[in-house]
């Protein structure tokens, strides 16, 4: 009927409705809402992954590898890049505006027979969205991202068997503590009893990893410990990790590319571990053949071209730091010229100071997202102070002209810069 644009777009209107209420940390809007949706979270299988950076790629990991042993699979992740569809995806594919306006509609008829203190926030809406997708998807596995912490967020209301954190840094101190330890606590408050628990996290945090598990009676593993590990980069072309699968030594190469992806991979193997462990069936091949399909847009996304184009959604201190190891054996000795815009409520001095050790040549701008922070402030992080772009294009195209035809322009500092950059160049 030709009305796909349409449904999409009242969606979107829906969740602009509500975008006033925030950030509202608490669990019991979403179980409301989704007791009035006839609680279709009760029995989904899957994993529940928390963490400060990597989350997005050890899920869409573990979702290809779960693909490829033949499950049906549902995947919900946070922020999209370019459209809310990407948020929920079915079987490897984002759902249609179509299915997603659909889906909004549902759950917003449902929040209108709930009373004024529960009503639901945007996140809240879509992380009820992508649960009843799951169910009327009949999905054998749902790989299931946190939004923000871990204890109040509202995709702690599903337990599915196995949880993870990947790592633990200052981020959201605002909301989640001041220090590692009072973060790493909000996130391994998605463990529950009777859970195998995988985690990546180092000290301190890891302390409090294990202490939830052990206060549950989680079983849990620990990766670089428990699960050993060992890897490279393979340049363009991602990494490539030794590690342990099912008792056996198993060999995995992803496409993702970065240092830090290696130990990314290693976490998603041992989840996929998990999973076998409480009955989903996968195995070593199945393994090796879903890293080898995975895709991750806008994180260590190159973009060949004169200027050739390197977009990484880094958005905290330790995201950027890691981008910055990574990226300089990408670029080379080659001019690199960075564009760099951030949010309102991130330590943005010190993601300017990270980003600095890869070069001084800097355009800031801001996405076209309320929260963004104001360019000018952000130029004087920078030393030499930063040129001031009004708009992404205008910032992309003055980074362009600088790097020069041999150079590399560096995208960075927020996902909402990466996906408006991507959409820039239709690629």
């Amino acid at each position: 009927m030709g009305v796909s644009s349409t449904d999409y777009e009242r969606a979107v209107a829906t969740l602009d409705a509500v975008a006033w209420r925030g950030i509202m940390p608490g669990l019991e809007r979403t179980r409301a809402l989704l007791a009035a949706l006839g609680n279709p979270h009760v029995g989904l299988r899957g994993v529940l992954v928390a963490g400060t950076n990597g989350k997005g790629s050890v899920c869409v990991t573990v979702d290809a590898v779960c693909r490829a042993a033949g499950h049906r699979s549902m995947l919900l992740t946070s922020p999209h890049l370019q459209s809310y569809c990407e948020r929920i995806v079915r079987d490897g594919e984002p759902v249609t505006e179509t299915e997603f306006g659909a889906l909004v509609a549902t759950v917003g008829e449902a929040a209108e027979a709930l009373p004024d203190e529960l009503q639901p926030t945007g996140f809240e809406v879509l992380t009820a969205a992508g649960i009843l997708a799951a169910r009327r998807a009949d999905a054998e596995v749902l790989v299931c991202e946190v939004g923000l912490g871990g204890r109040l967020d509202s995709t702690n209301v599903l337990d599915l068997g196995v949880a993870a954190v990947t790592n633990v840094a200052l981020d959201h101190q605002d909301l989640l503590g001041a220090t590692i330890a009072e973060i790493a606590r909000e996130k391994a408050a998605i463990i529950k009893p009777g859970n195998r628990v995988v985690t990546a996290a180092t000290e301190p945090a890891l302390t409090l990893v294990r202490a939830r598990a052990a206060e549950v009676g989680a079983t849990l593993a620990v990766v670089g410990g428990d699960v050993p590990y060992a890897g490279s980069t393979t340049g363009m072309s991602g990494v490539a990790v030794d590690t342990v699968f099912d008792g056996r030594l198993i060999s995995a190469r992803a496409p993702l590319r970065g240092d830090f992806q290696v130990a990314n991979v290693a976490t998603a193997v041992a989840i996929c571990d998990a999973l076998r462990a409480t009955g989903i069936p996968i195995d070593a091949d199945a393994v090796e053949r879903g890293c080898t399909s995975v895709r991750w847009r806008g994180r260590m996304d190159w973009i060949d071209g004169t200027p050739a184009i390197l977009i990484d959604g880094a958005h905290n201190p330790a995201g950027m730091s890691a981008m910055v190891a990574s990226a300089r054996g990408l670029i080379g000795g080659r001019h690199c010229v960075a564009v760099f815009a951030a949010m309102r409520n991130k330590d943005t001095a010190s993601m300017a100071a990270a980003l600095g050790e890869l070069t001084r040549d800097v355009v800031v701008t801001a996405p076209a997202v309320e929260r963004a922070s104001v360019p000018a402030d952000l130029s004087r992080l920078f030393d030499p102070p930063a040129e001031v772009a009004e708009d992404v294009e205008t910032a992309l195209e003055r980074a362009g002209q600088r790097a020069g035809r041999d150079g590399v322009v560096v995208v960075c500092g927020s996902l909402y810069l990466a996906g408006e950059v991507l959409g820039l160049l239709q690629v």
